[in-house]
């Protein structure tokens, strides 16, 4: 089956592994720590003292989702499948190891803050590099301090790598063997998949800890917390907050606290100059302004909604088809990219169950790109709705695959004689197109002919399904084969008995020349044109 979020075709060239991406996680547990801060420069975000000294959370004029950093992991909220006792986390702390480790999660779910805290728990340096900023130079200068570090003390130094999907093999490779020998603990942040982004070598020096989205408690318990700390919250200037405005702003945060903070922050203000200091819904939607959904272009969640948009059409389900259809329009996904998901659809999976389908899908394809946004998102309405409900059967894509099998498995076979080619008197001579019979000129258009290789007599690679039209095209095919199987008998019984070799099928006794053969006689195609439509030579090879 092909790919559900990217073009496939052929069995073994798809790019299948996208869509069993795995998933971050369900939709509960999270951090107090609030997204993972970005450096203004490549370098060390606190200098190589030990994690005890590292920036305390709070301090300055930081946002609120900065100053609510947790200080401690018991102030870390969710997130129990690592933090919980005998879990990964509380293991490493217990055995008094640190090891490098992979902190895959989405946005705002605490990857900064858990890599922080692990370092201030083992008393190990720490410094922070930024993927998108930082080279391979600037890995080599962390490396020699950490040297420096080791030899002196005896200790690693903790190197955080945010957004470790950025850096290039090169960047990558560089950490191989300081992570190896020990001088560095590794702990990238990442938002991708590492299955992907991560190279293989590196990837198996690391343990990856993946970290879930925020469940809306864990959300609401972070809100009540930033509105009830004097000190680093927002406890000191009275805010409250309505009971429908806070179940609103859990809803509006998908599981990111930072943007549940930085959200909460700005309402805030705007509640400031208010009677009463209150947070009301109005005043939310305010701060929120439009809600940004979660979707990367480039990134595991796209592949992720086209999936589950592809699934939905497959399991003949227009409402929820329409439902991730919306969901990518108004992510800013590419309309295009959409419709062209929908015409390989078309053909994949409701194929000759309703030929109409290719047709519909191309439509819409054309009318997007016609019209535009926003208006193309009516077709493409129409177009999904229309592949959801429309009768299903993936027998030619499974013909495809078959056939391709037994390409790549037999080779080149030899095209059979009759079924050859003959402009010139010399192929004719040599047997080119010799008994080939031209179906126009029998009753119902049809002869009882063999078309494949010999090697592959009888193989059968289209198996029409019972569903809408092609139902018709199983009839059809199945009085085809009763009429094959009854020719075969009438030679049978006429072919003469000359031994082991002698041939088997009316074809194989005729003579060349025969009248229904080669090309210029009665009941050959129009003159001009070889057997297959072309002189011979419109394509590489011959034509096919």
């Amino acid at each position: 089956m092909a790919d559900d979020s990217e073009p496939g075709l052929f069995p073994g060239m798809d790019v299948g592994a996208r869509t069993s991406r795995a998933r971050h996680g369900g939709a509960t547990g999270a951090t107090a720590g609030t997204g993972d801060a970005r450096q203004a420069t490549a370098g060390r975000a606190s200098g190589a003292a030990p994690g005890d000294d590292a920036p305390a959370p709070g301090s300055g004029r930081a946002p609120l989702a900065e100053r609510m950093r947790p200080a401690s992991l018991d102030e870390v909220v969710g997130q129990e499948h690592l933090l919980g006792p005998g879990r990964v986390v509380r293991a490493m702390l217990d055995s008094g190891r640190l090891h490098s480790l992979l902190l895959w999660g989405p946005p705002g779910s605490g990857k900064t803050t858990l890599a922080r805290l692990l370092a201030r728990a083992f008393h190990l340096p720490w410094t922070q590099l930024s993927a998108v900023l930082a080279g391979v130079k600037d890995l080599r200068a962390e490396v020699e301090r950490a040297d420096l570090e080791k030899r002196a003390t005896g200790r690693p130094t903790v190197v955080f790598v945010d957004e470790i999907h950025r850096f290039n093999k090169a960047q990558q490779d560089a950490l191989l063997p300081h992570v190896e020998n020990g001088t560095i603990v590794l702990v990238g942040a990442t938002t991708e998949n590492p299955s992907f982004e991560v190279v293989s070598p590196l990837l198996s020096r690391v343990r990856v800890l993946v970290l879930e989205p925020l469940g809306d408690d864990a959300v609401g318990r972070l809100v009540d917390r930033a509105l009830a700390d004097s000190e680093r919250g927002l406890g000191d200037g009275g805010t409250t907050i309505d009971p429908d405005a806070r179940k609103a702003l859990v809803e509006h945060a998908q599981g990111d606290a930072r943007s549940a903070l930085g959200t909460l922050e700005v309402a805030a203000g705007l509640a400031a100059r208010a009677p009463g200091r209150r947070i009301t819904r109005e005043l939310l939607a305010e701060a929120a302004q439009r809600r940004v959904l979660r979707y990367d272009r480039d990134g595991e969640e796209h592949f992720n909604v086209v999936s589950a948009f592809i699934k939905s059409l497959r399991g003949s389900d227009p409402d929820a088809a329409v439902y991730w259809l919306v969901r990518m329009l108004e992510a800013g996904e590419d309309p295009l990219f959409i419709a062209r998901r929908m015409v390989i659809f078309a053909s994949e999976d409701v194929g000759n169950a309703d030929p109409r389908a290719l047709s519909v899908a191309l439509a819409v394809k054309d009318a997007v790109h016609f019209v535009g946004l926003p208006e193309g998102r009516i077709p493409l309405a129409q177009g999904a709705t229309f592949l959801a409900t429309a009768p299903k059967s993936n027998a030619s894509y499974a013909a495809l695959g078959k056939a391709v099998e037994d390409v790549r498995r037999s080779g080149t076979l030899p095209v059979p004689m009759h079924l050859r080619n003959a402009p010139t008197g010399l192929m004719k001579s040599l047997g080119y197109a010799s008994g080939y019979r031209y179906p126009h000129d029998a009753p119902g258009h049809f002869v009882a002919e063999e078309y494949l290789p010999d090697a592959l007599r009888g193989r059968r690679y289209y198996e029409p399904s019972r569903e809408g039209a092609e139902a018709e095209i199983a009839d059809r095919i199945a009085g085809w084969e009763t009429q094959r199987r009854g020719e075969a008998r009438a030679d049978d019984q006429r072919a003469p008995a000359a031994g082991p070799n002698a041939p088997a099928t009316a074809r194989a006794a005729r003579p060349p020349g025969d009248a229904r053969g080669t090309g210029g006689e009665r009941g050959s195609p129009p003159r001009g044109r070889g057997d297959d439509g072309d002189r011979g030579g419109g394509m590489p090879g011959g034509a096919l």
